[in-house]
């Protein structure tokens, strides 16, 4: 029976094609980024500020959604001066391009910078107190006057970090060197457009980044301690279509299933991870602050050293999702020959000095570290002096047992 939360296809074509009600209002399907004007009508947008970042803005795609806009009347602006960690200032300069333009909602296209500072730039235009206000610390986020949001549509152009259905962004405090993290429920875009003929062009050491980066969000979510069975159940099926197709996507960057296959799972890491997140983006997100660094590749190096760290209490959990995955070797050690045979068929660099990160800020990345809001959600509740630990495993490329 069809309802109408998943409208279901038919057609063998079209089997990639879904509208779906969860998290929020998704239209799944290559060529979809057509009704673009069609959500912007169904939101009430008039005037949309297209937020994107330096490297999409002059791209055929970016001046086909503001020529497409324009074809029926709207009034669509473009925002592109962000960083790929953005920063509060980046906020700041597109508050002030949105009041300036008379804009009346967002359009979030681009890569998690975009989509993060698309959603804070919607937050934002309506309030008086400051961003770091809203910081995700206990209530904070009752201070929003929730009827100044602007709306939003989200549009990822990347496999990776599913800000698309989240309901927060990751800013930089560059006066601090924090990643902050911003939230309100109503910072959940109104409607998604997961269109993989938008994801093709991406570079294949991008590909992997980011692909890496949505594992690691379902990953974390399926060993956070919590309760949570429904995101367990999205987080495993996040992780075996991971599995089956980000190697196809780095190999052929035109293969429209295996893009297809990674939006969805990178949707389904992020919609997981309510569940929590754990000691990879705890890492990850003091890193990226101290050292500008691509958030998805952090994560991707990070990950066999976090989980080497986790083997104690994680080792059930991950023997059950590997007889999911259908491994041959369903151990906890057969898991982690996966994912270093997968990091290293995708090009992943094994340690973080290959990426120009050395040990002198040891003891400032753990303090850092355990202070992170994500490192609640790690099986075990690390000291800082483990994640100093951990990190300079990382850096060494020391993966106890497994070199």
């Amino acid at each position: 029976m069809t309802t109408p939360s998943a409208k279901v296809s038919t057609n063998l074509s079209d089997s990639l094609i879904g509208d779906w009600n969860y998290p929020n209002s998704i239209r799944a399907g290559a060529g979809r980024i057509k009704e673009l004007t069609d959500a912007c009508q169904n939101l009430n947008i008039k005037a949309p500020l297209l937020v994107t970042d330096p490297g999409l803005a002059p791209l055929p795609m970016i001046k086909d959604a503001i020529k497409q806009c324009q074809n029926v009347s709207l009034n669509c602006g473009l925002f592109s001066n962000l960083k790929s960690n953005p920063t509060g200032q980046n906020v700041a300069d597109g508050v002030t391009a949105y009041k300036a333009g008379k804009h009346d909602g967002v359009i979030a296209f681009g890569g998690g910078s975009s989509l993060d500072i698309g959603k804070a730039i919607a937050l934002m235009v309506g309030q008086s107190a400051d961003l770091w206000d809203f910081e995700d610390i206990g209530d904070n986020w009752t201070r929003v006057d929730a009827s100044a949001i602007a709306p939003i549509i989200a549009v990822p152009t990347t496999a990776g970090t599913g800000s698309e259905v989240g309901r927060a962004s990751v800013i930089t405090d560059e006066q601090q060197q924090l990643k902050r993290i911003i939230f309100h429920p109503q910072m959940l875009p109104s409607i998604v457009i997961l269109d993989a003929e938008l994801t093709t062009g991406l570079p294949p050491h991008i590909t992997a980044a980011t692909g890496m980066d949505a594992l690691s969000h379902n990953l974390e979510a399926f060993c956070a301690p919590s309760y949570h069975p429904m995101a367990d159940g999205i987080a495993l099926e996040g992780i075996r279509l991971i599995k089956e197709h980000l190697p196809r996507a780095f190999a052929n960057g035109q293969d429209l299933d295996a893009r297809s296959q990674m939006l969805v799972a990178s949707t389904m890491g992020a919609t997981a991870f309510q569940k929590g997140l754990g000691g990879m983006h705890a890492l990850a997100h003091t890193l990226g602050a101290l050292y500008d660094a691509h958030h998805g590749l952090l994560n991707a190096i990070l990950m066999p050293y976090v989980l080497n760290s986790n083997q104690s209490v994680i080792e059930a959990r991950i023997q059950r999702l590997s007889r999911y995955l259908d491994l041959p070797d369903q151990s906890f050690n057969g898991f982690m020959d996966w994912v270093l045979g997968l990091r290293a068929q995708l090009a992943i660099p094994h340690s973080l000095s290959k990426i120009g990160i050395d040990e002198r800020q040891a003891k400032r990345v753990g303090e850092m570290a355990v202070q992170d809001a994500a490192a609640g959600g790690n099986p075990i509740l690390l000291s800082a002096d483990q994640y100093s630990g951990i990190f300079l495993d990382a850096v060494r490329g020391k993966v106890t047992g497994q070199n």
